[in-house]
């Protein structure tokens, strides 16, 4: 942990301020990420196997069965799903709102990584174009006397930034892409739940009806 600790500081001290703003960019990039990753978690995101039963056990005309197994799945679309059991097909958009809100939830930090991913190869750019104009006023500087090494070495300090740059933005978009995949996954899941739900195989029977509409004061 001593030595990862002192080649940044290593790192920072040639990158100059640039490589700092990386360095503390890539610290929130891998919160959010680790963030991200405990929230698909906590919600059950892809673990769907007990709503998907509940779903098809209501499209064949199984609606005891659907109610049982609804009651045992704990992804964040069970009350999407049970909502949609006492709803019929003119409140889909209802339904897809709100599925909508759940999954804005999940794609919250979305925004932040994307962003990361295109600004830090920018960033990194620019680091290297200040370290390059710094290089060549040392070489100016030097008049007559200039030595090959001092342009060299200004050159690869110079570099250092694009480097770091893209060692922040080529993860951070591996992960994104990931990330997006799963919601695109989740949105079909839950279209399909809904979609079978409203228009099922099977006629409904009045226990599950009288389960899932609303009870009024």
């Amino acid at each position: 942990m001593t030595r990862i600790l002192e080649s940044l500081r290593q790192t920072a001290d040639l990158g100059g301020p640039v490589v700092m703003i990386l360095l503390v960019v890539s610290v929130v990039t891998l919160a959010t990420i680790l963030y991200k990753l405990w929230q698909f978690s906590a919600a059950g995101v892809g673990r769907h196997r007990a709503l998907k039963d509940s779903v098809a056990a209501w499209d064949q005309g199984d609606r005891s069965a659907a109610v049982s197994a609804l009651k045992k799945s704990k992804s964040y679309l069970a009350p999407v799903v049970e909502m949609a059991f006492g709803a019929g097909p003119e409140d889909a958009k209802r339904l897809e709102a709100e599925a909508e809100v759940r999954f804005a939830r999940l794609e919250g930090g979305f925004r932040l990584l994307d962003s990361v991913a295109q600004l830090a190869p920018l960033l990194g750019l620019f680091g290297t174009v200040l370290g390059m104009i710094e290089a060549f006023q040392s070489l100016q500087d030097a008049g007559s006397q200039v030595d090959p090494s001092l342009l060299a070495g200004g050159i690869w300090v110079a570099l250092l930034t694009t480097a770091v740059g893209l060692a922040v933005a080529m993860p951070t978009a591996m992960v994104l892409s990931w990330f997006e995949g799963r919601m695109d996954a989740e949105r079909v899941t839950a279209e399909r739940a809904i979609a079978s739900v409203l228009h099922p195989q099977g006629r409904r029977d009045p226990v599950a009806h009288a389960f899932a509409e609303p009870t009024h004061a």
